[in-house]
C-alpha cells in the first residue's frame, strides 16, 4: 500500500530533538570545530585586505618594495592555504561526529525494535522497517554533514565577510547583504515547491524496498501461482512514482538553486562595480574595489552552498522524523521492568512447589474492540505436567499461546506464571523461564552450534545435552562440520523435521521451566513426529510442556487435553476420558484426523 508520510513542524523539532541526543556525546568535538571554522573565515577575510593593501600602497603608486610585495603576495597564499586546510581538518572531524552519531542512532533503533511489542508487527511492513534502519539513518548521515558543516562554515564565512565589507565601506555592504531577502525567497519557494516531492520520493523508497523483500521472501509462491508478471507490473507502478517525484524534485533544484544564485550573483557584480564607476577614483581606492568582488565571490558562494544543500537536507529530515516516529513507538512494558513483583531480583524465581506452573483466570481477550476471541477461561496447569490444547481453526489456540508468551497483554481476568502475574515478571526471568519451539522454526544463516546457543554463551556439553534431549545431536553430529556446520540461510541445508528439532534443542538449551510448543508437528513426517513426541514425553517431570496441537496424535500421551471451541473451554480430560465422550468435539476431530491418514495411506 502507498504510503502519506508528511512531516510535520512538530516532526522536524521532533527530528532535531533526535539529532541533538545523538551528537551530544560528541558535542566537545563540534565546540572545536566551530573554533576552528571561525579561525579559517578569518585567514579567508584577510586575503582580499592583503591585496588591497598590496594595490593601494604598491601597484598603483609604482613603490615596488619587492620585500614587502612579497610578504604581502605570500600572505594571501599562506591564509588561502592555511584556510583550507583547516577547514579539510573540520570536515574530516565533523565527518567522524556524524558517523558516530549515526552508529549510536542505528543502534537505538534496531534496539528499540526488538523491544516493540507483537501487536506493533502485526501492522508493520517489513521492508519498510529495514528501510528505516539502514537508508533512512544513512540519510540522517548526509543532514549532520550539511548542517555541522556546510551551513555552519558557510554562515561563518558570510558572517566573516560581512564585517569585513562593512569595514571597508558600509554603504557598499548594505547594496550585497540586499542578495540576503533574494536568497531566502528563492529558498521559501523551493521548499514549497520540492516538500511535497521530497516526501513522497521518501515514502515511496520504503514501498520499493518492502515489494522487493516481500517479493524475494515469498518467492516460490510467486512463481507457483504464475504471478511474476503481475507482481513486476505493481513494482513498475511504484517505481514510477518514485521516478516522477525525484523528476520533479530535480526541477526544483535546477530551477530555483544554482542558477538563480548564479544569475543573482551576475546582478549584484554590475550593480557594485556601477556604483564604484560613478564615484572619483579620488574617493574610493582602486584596492576596495578589488576587495568587494573579492568579498562578493566568498559572500554568494556561501549562499550558494547552503541553499544547494537544502534538497538532501530536505531529504534528510524527512528521513529523520520517520526515524523518530519509530523511536517514539511504545516499548513492550515488560522491557521496562528491572525486578519481579514485589520487588524481587529480576533473575529470582518463586519456588513455590504448590503453586501451579500456569493458572488462568476468567481470561477474556480480542485484538479490535468489540470482537473477542477468548471468553473467559480459566485454567490450571500444574508443575511438570504435559497439557494440549487442540481446537479447530480460529478456536483461540494461538491466542491463548500468544498470551501466555506476553506478545499482547491481557485485557481481562488474569494469568499466573509459578504463583506471579505474568505482568509482574522481568521479562528476562521470563523469557528464561518460558521456552517456545514455534510452529515455523527460525534458524539463523549460522552453524548448528550458534543455532542452538543464540548467542548465550553455552558451553559445548551444554549444547550437546540440549540436542541429546531434542533427538537432534546424531543427525547433527553426522553433518561434516558437526556442530560448526553452517545450516545455510534458514536452515536451507535440513529438512523440516531437522529444523524443527534444533528449534527444540534451542528452547531446551536455555533450561525453561515451562515449554510452548506451537503446532511444532504440523509440518513434519510421522517419523519425525514419532522422534519429537519420544522428546516431549522425555521432558514430563522435569520441564512443564504446554502443547497447541493440530495433529491430536502428539498430544494423545498428555495428562491432560484442553479442548478449545470458538474462545471457550468445550471439553477437558485425558485422550481416554475424551474419547468416550460420545459425539464429543475433539473425537469427531480425531476420528477425521485417522480417516484422512487410513485414506493417505
Amino acid at each position: 500500500m502507498q504510503s502519506k508520510e508528511k512531516t510535520t513542524p512538530a516532526q522536524a523539532r521532533q527530528a532535531a530533538g533526535l539529532l541533538r541526543r545523538a551528537a551530544h556525546p560528541d558535542r566537545a568535538h563540534l565546540g572545536w570545530a566551530t573554533g576552528w571554522l571561525i579561525l579559517a573565515a578569518a585567514l579567508e577575510v584577510l586575503g582580499p585586505l592583503l591585496g588591497k593593501k598590496l594595490i593601494d600602497e604598491h601597484l598603483l603608486p609604482h613603490h615596488l618594495d619587492w620585500t614587502r610585495v612579497a610578504l604581502l603576495l605570500g600572505g594571501v597564499l599562506v591564509t588561502g592555504w592555511a584556510a583550507s586546510w583547516i577547514r579539510f581538518l573540520q570536515l574530516v572531524r565533523l565527518s567522524g561526529l556524524a558517523m558516530r552519531s549515526v552508529q549510536r542512532l542505528r543502534e537505538w533503533v534496531y534496539g528499540h525494535v526488538l523491544r516493540l511489542p507483537m501487536a506493533f508487527f502485526d501492522r508493520a511492513i517489513t521492508g519498510q522497517l529495514v528501510s528505516r534502519v539502514t537508508n533512512d539513518t544513512e540519510a540522517v548521515k548526509t543532514l549532520y554533514i550539511q548542517v555541522l558543516f556546510v551551513i555552519l562554515d558557510s554562515t561563518i564565512v558570510l558572517v566573516g565577510t560581512s564585517i569585513a565589507m562593512a569595514w571597508l565601506d558600509w554603504h557598499l555592504m548594505l547594496i550585497v547583504l540586499a542578495l540576503l531577502p533574494a536568497v531566502l525567497g528563492i529558498i521559501w519557494l523551493y521548499q514549497r515547491l520540492s516538500a511535497p516531492a521530497v516526501t513522497r520520493a521518501r515514502a515511496l523508497r520504503s514501498d520499493i524496498n518492502a515489494q522487493m523483500a516481500e517479493s524475494i521472501g515469498g518467492m516460490s509462491v510467486l512463481q507457483a501461482n504464475n504471478a511474476q508478471h503481475r507482481f513486476g507490473e505493481r513494482f513498475k507502478a511504484t517505481n514510477d512514482q518514485h521516478y516522477t517525484a525525484r523528476v520533479a524534485e530535480l526541477r526544483a533544484n535546477a530551477f530555483l538553486l544554482r542558477p538563480a544564485l548564479d544569475f543573482l550573483n551576475v546582478i549584484l557584480l554590475a550593480v557594485v562595480i556601477f556604483s564604484f564607476g560613478r564615484q572619483s577614483m579620488g574617493a574610493v581606492e582602486v584596492g576596495v574595489l578589488y576587495a568587494f568582488i573579492s568579498y562578493i565571490a566568498r559572500v554568494v558562494e556561501p549562499l550558494i552552498q547552503i541553499t544547494m544543500q537544502f534538497s538532501g537536507l530536505q531529504q534528510a529530515v524527512v528521513a529523520t522524523a520517520r526515524v523518530a516516529t519509530l523511536l517514539d513507538e511504545a516499548n513492550a512494558p515488560e522491557h521496562g521492568m528491572r525486578s519481579g513483583s514485589g520487588g524481587r531480583p529480576a533473575d529470582t524465581p518463586v519456588d513455590d512447589p504448590n503453586a501451579p506452573a500456569v493458572r488462568v483466570r476468567d481470561l477474556s481477550f480480542g485484538y479490535v474492540d468489540g470482537v473477542t476471541v477468548l471468553h473467559h477461561l480459566s485454567l490450571e496447569i500444574p508443575q511438570g505436567a504435559f497439557f494440549g490444547i487442540v481446537g479447530h481453526t480460529g478456536s483461540g489456540k494461538s491466542t491463548l499461546l500468544s498470551l501466555l508468551l506476553r506478545y499482547y497483554p491481557v485485557q481481562q481476568g488474569s494469568i499466573e506464571i509459578h504463583g506471579e502475574p505474568l505482568a509482574g515478571i522481568a521479562n528476562e526471568r521470563f523469557r528464561n523461564e518460558v521456552g517456545l519451539v514455534p510452529q515455523d522454526p527460525f534458524l539463523l544463516a549460522a552453524s548448528a552450534r550458534e543455532n542452538i546457543d543464540m548467542g548465550r554463551g553455552l558451553p559445548q556439553d551444554a549444547i550437546e545435552a540440549a540436542a541429546r534431549a531434542a533427538h537432534a545431536h546424531d543427525f547433527i553430529a553426522a553433518l561434516e562440520q558437526g556442530y560448526d556446520t553452517p545450516l545455510g540461510e534458514g536452515g536451507s541445508r535440513l529438512s523440516s523435521g531437522q529444523k524443527q528439532l534444533i528449534a527444540i534443542a534451542r528452547a531446551l538449551a536455555g533450561k525453561p521451566r515451562i515449554l510452548l510448543l506451537d503446532e511444532a508437528t504440523s509440518r513434519i513426517d510421522s517419523q519425525t513426529e514419532q522422534i519429537v513426541q519420544q522428546a516431549v514425553v522425555g521432558l514430563r517431570g522435569k520441564v512443564t510442556v504446554i502443547a497447541i496441537a493440530h495433529r491430536l496424535s502428539t498430544i494423545r500421551d498428555a495428562d491432560r487435553i484442553i479442548v478449545l471451541n470458538h474462545g471457550r473451554i468445550s471439553e477437558a480430560g485425558s485422550h481416554e476420558d475424551l474419547m468416550r465422550i460420545e459425539g464429543g468435539l475433539y473425537q469427531r476431530l480425531y476420528l477425521l484426523q485417522q480417516l484422512a491418514v487410513s485414506k493417505s495411506e
